[in-house]
């Protein structure tokens, strides 16, 4: 048996009648990361030594017959924009590669409570800004069902290592589709849930009103364990929401009878890969045989999204970005003539060219003269497009979609061309201006064996609802069950 491949809840049932121990768990998946990461490099920091001291640990614990937690024994990863005590967090850029915090973020925190293993940080692009971790300032991960394609991103290293069994399943951040698009480019489960649903206490910020943290995993069923762990009210987190959490598992009923479907024709547009328009047509007749009723429905401003996403997102992480100064944490040039000069090199020298390039228009967007024209108008756009969603969910209880217009592209096929890859998140930027949650599931593949995602958009807090839709799809279809040839 390859322990490497299996579900979360498969190993938990081998844990639990002592089949095999956490330890040669956590071994068995460290030694094909030694193998195998050498291809995907999925991995930014690994932590070898401590993951083998929480298992022993775990497996101590459960020799004296202590009722463990569900995630208990569970190897993950975790992106490198979420904070963990002791162990590097770089953001994949050169302007925090030496910072180690000195404290956990409150997911990591839930994680730990559970007792599961913690394998080390991925790859990412740098500050969470791109769809293809093309712009990591170390390295770039490749993905696992084609080694010259991108994984996606910006979370591709997270994606990459759950879809080529380097860990059980691990953690992305989705500011703008970057859990949603590198899990359909790597044939997996990926959910960003509502806004709030998950503290942000502990994560690097991007984008703050957009950031989201969230879970890809192999399966559904493995998406509903992941969010029950992390998800709930923090009091660190001003933006967590005081909501009751509900059993995730006890929502995979297999059930979909009289869901209604909502289809808008808005995702469907010219331009759109010919295979992914047919693997989501195919799925949503999968649905409807499940007893799923389709319903049209519509939102008109989806063509401003792009443009909104974009001076929205920008504006804030020119502010946020604004800390790393070169003095209190992180990189800072040497001998600079004057203070002046100390900031100017250390951020032309620590930032990236998409880094560097979103800060500016930001910066443009929020400066004197400029800001009712831009920033103040794309904020009354973006309540525009959340009212779109609230009047589709008047007829539907979730709507599915493409999750990327195109299948994974080529290393480099889009690097020039900034606008092309910023329209790779044209299906899923507007559910992070809503603030709604969504998932990627796989379904289907290309001539070409490339992965095909397919993306369902829930109600405001109501994740068990799309959870519920993409495991019974999942049940009735094999995609999950093909592996990628790494």
């Amino acid at each position: 048996m390859d322990l490497t491949r299996l579900t979360i809840h498969e190993i938990q049932q081998l844990l639990a009648r002592r089949e095999v121990s956490a330890t040669e768990l956590v071994r068995s998946v460290l030694d094909r990361i030694g193998r195998v990461d050498g291809q995907v490099k999925a991995y930014t920091t690994l932590t070898e030594e401590t993951a083998l001291e929480q298992a022993e640990t775990v497996d101590r614990l459960r020799a004296t017959g202590t009722p463990l937690p569900p995630l208990a024994g569970i190897p993950l990863a975790i992106k490198d924009v979420i904070c963990t005590q002791g162990v590097r967090t770089t953001c994949a850029s050169k302007i925090l590669e030496p910072y180690v915090p000195p404290y956990d973020a409150t997911v990591i925190r839930r994680l730990k409570a559970q007792e599961a293993i913690l394998l080390g940080k991925t790859n990412m692009d740098e500050f969470a800004m791109g769809s293809s971790t093309e712009n990591s300032a170390f390295f770039q991960t490749r993905n696992p069902w084609a080694l010259d394609y991108v994984p996606g991103g910006s979370s591709g290293g997270s994606a990459a290592a759950v879809a080529a069994d380097l860990c059980a399943a691990s953690l992305g951040t989705d500011t703008g589709g970057s859990i949603r698009q590198p899990a359909s480019f790597c044939g997996i489960a990926g959910l960003k849930p509502t806004y709030g649903r998950v503290s942000r206490y502990g994560l690097v910020a991007f984008a703050s009103s957009l950031d989201q943290i969230g879970p890809f995993t192999k399966d559904i069923r493995d998406c509903a364990t992941m969010l029950q762990a992390i998800a709930g009210h923090d009091p660190h987190d001003s933006t967590s929401a005081d909501l009751p959490v509900p059993d995730y598992g006890a929502a995979l009923t297999g059930d979909v009878r009289g869901v209604r479907i909502g289809i808008p024709d808005d995702y469907f547009v010219e331009g759109m890969d010919p295979e992914v328009e047919s693997a989501v047509w195919t799925a949503i007749r999968t649905l409807e045989e499940l007893g799923g009723k389709q319903e049209k429905v519509s939102l008109p401003h989806t063509p401003y999204a792009i443009a909104t996403y974009y001076l929205v997102a920008t504006a804030e992480a020119s502010s946020n970005l604004a800390r790393y100064d070169g003095v209190r944490y992180g990189y800072r040039t040497s001998k600079p003539a004057d203070l002046l000069e100390m900031y100017q090199r250390s951020r032309r020298e620590g930032f990236g060219p998409e880094v560097k390039r979103r800060i500016m228009l930001g910066t443009y967007a929020l400066s004197a003269g400029y800001y009712d024209a831009y920033y103040l108008k794309a904020q009354k756009v973006r309540t525009l497009i959340r009212r779109d969603f609230e009047r589709a969910f008047e007829t539907c209880e979730v709507i599915v979609t493409p999750t990327s217009p195109t299948p994974p592209f080529k290393f480099g096929e889009k690097m020039d061309d900034p606008l092309q890859m910023y329209l790779s998140d044209i299906f899923t930027i507007s559910v992070n201006l809503a603030g709604l949650p969504g998932i990627s599931i796989p379904c289907g593949f290309t001539k070409a064996g490339l992965p095909i995602g397919l993306q369902l958009i829930g109600k405001p807090f109501d994740e068990a609802t799309i959870l519920k839709v993409a495991h019974a799809y999942e049940q009735a279809t094999d995609w999950r069950r093909r592996t990628p040839p790494v």
